[in-house]
């Protein structure tokens, strides 16, 4: 749910898993949503002439995906301000869900979300991939050490955002 600059990504590495099948993608941006299960089509055509994958269906409402009963589990890459309303209604649904992070915008919705996977006992993962990579573990170390001495001020910059997010002014 969601392919765009994440979730794309994502397809890609479940369309890299034999023991995964894509049957149906969702996004409210009608090119993003074509290109997608044009890429799925596209990875599964030798299946799909043997029988053995019956297509990837596009929605751009993700309630009708998540009324599928033949789905398993989501991926959620939607901007995070959607993550909690759309992972609630993924647990409810009866999926397992890998959601992207930020996980929510408040405590309160991540508890919320919490409360639902565990209500209907699912699965639910959300991203952290860099927090347990070794140069950012490190980089912990050396300043809860004090190996780097006595820090006066801290600056981060992740980069900009890109670009294709943002939609023109309406």
């Amino acid at each position: 749910i969601g392919v765009g600059n994440m979730g794309g990504g994502h397809l890609e590495t479940m369309l890299g898993h034999g023991e995964v099948q894509v049957v149906a993608v969702s996004d409210v941006d009608a090119v993003k949503l074509r290109a997608a299960c044009e890429r799925t089509e596209t990875h599964y055509a030798a299946e799909r002439a043997a029988g053995t994958f019956k297509g990837c269906t596009g929605y751009n409402e993700f309630e009708r995906l998540l009324a599928r009963a033949d789905i398993d589990a989501v991926i959620i890459a939607v901007p995070d301000h959607w993550h909690a309303t759309i992972a609630i209604a993924a647990a409810r649904a009866g999926k397992d869900i890998y959601c992207e992070k930020p996980l929510a915008l408040t405590v309160r919705e991540a508890r919320e979300m919490v409360n639902a996977a565990r209500r209907h006992a699912r699965v639910f993962q959300t991203g952290s991939q860099q927090r347990s990579s070794p140069e950012f573990r490190k980089a912990c170390e050396l300043v809860r050490n004090g190996r780097l001495g006595k820090l006066q001020s801290i600056h981060v910059n992740i980069g900009p955002p890109s670009r294709d997010k943002y939609f023109e002014p309406q």
